[in-house]
């Protein structure tokens, strides 16, 4: 009897293999997509990412919930542009992943305006519409609708740098209003918030080096830093923190500071340009 050959799923999406690998490293923050003509969810804590680049109600009620959060926590009321610094935390970080991590898994970057992305931050949930994505020559992904083939690899990385630039563009107009920091302030938010969350979900990965290393290709930050971003990956050795291979570990200091020092002056984010090298390395050495 002949046995007929197993065909490849033929691609129906050029990003949600790297949503699903995410996922499964990552479980607090799960990835769907929107259907052509599929309404983004809205409702039951849902909010558009173009209702928060508006900075009206729909912020406000985002960063109510960061309020009543501190409140809660840490039993002292935060700063008006402290919690608008929580809150744009809270989106960032999983934003940039919906361009970085289909960047470094399978070499494909999205286009996300704010027009297309919904989140759901109780129950770590986004909904994206992808219309449009850039990739390499000799991807599959190139017969895909949207698809536009680039020549190269620092091509790529520039289609990831601009589809963050127009991403969050229109979200620091929304924030900023609420925020006491300059425009190159927040986008070294934006900035840090690149670096920091590719790093992590990599490390989860175990692609922790590679990650380093391709985010000092995507923002080297010298000569000068990529405009609009504020500075660059800037990785360093942090001596004293050799991990169980004998390497030092990796550290960097961040562009930004989130104020949390505010709350608890004790008890910076160790990449926060207020906590020293000695000071990271107890940490490292007390969680390893």
């Amino acid at each position: 009897m002949t046995v007929p050959a197993l065909l490849p799923t033929p691609l129906t999406s050029p990003v949600a293999a790297s949503y699903a690998r995410l996922a499964e490293v990552f479980p607090g923050l799960r990835i769907e997509e929107a259907v052509p003509g599929e309404r983004l969810p809205s409702g039951a804590g849902w909010v558009g990412a173009e209702d928060l680049a508006a900075g009206g109600p729909h912020l406000d009620a985002f960063l109510a919930w960061d309020d009543a959060q501190v409140l809660r926590d840490y039993g002292a009321r935060a700063r008006p542009d402290v919690v608008a610094s929580f809150g744009l935390h809270r989106y960032a970080w999983p934003a940039c992943l919906l361009v970085t991590v289909p960047w470094f898994l399978d070499r494909r970057v999205p286009r996300l305006p704010a027009g297309n992305v919904a989140f759901q931050r109780a129950l770590g949930r986004m909904t994206v519409r992808v219309e449009e994505f850039a990739c390499l020559p000799g991807d599959p992904a190139a017969a895909l609708p949207g698809a536009r083939v680039v020549d190269g690899e620092e091509a790529l990385r520039a289609e990831v740098r601009a589809s963050l630039a127009e991403h969050f563009e229109a979200i620091l107009d929304g924030f900023g209003s609420r925020m006491r920091r300059g425009r190159r302030a927040l986008w070294g938010m934006a900035t840090d918030e690149i670096v920091e969350g590719l790093w992590y979900v990599a490390a989860l990965l175990g692609e922790e080096p590679r990650a380093m290393g391709e985010l000092e290709l995507l923002l080297p930050g010298t000569p000068k830093p990529d405009k609009p971003y504020a500075g660059g990956a800037g990785f360093r050795e942090l001596a004293g923190s050799e991990g169980a291979d004998g390497a030092p570990r990796a550290t960097r200091d961040r562009a930004t500071c989130c104020f949390f020092y505010t709350l608890r002056p004790e008890d910076t984010c160790l990449t926060c340009p207020r906590t020293c090298d000695a000071e990271r390395v107890r940490r490292l050495a007390a969680t390893a």
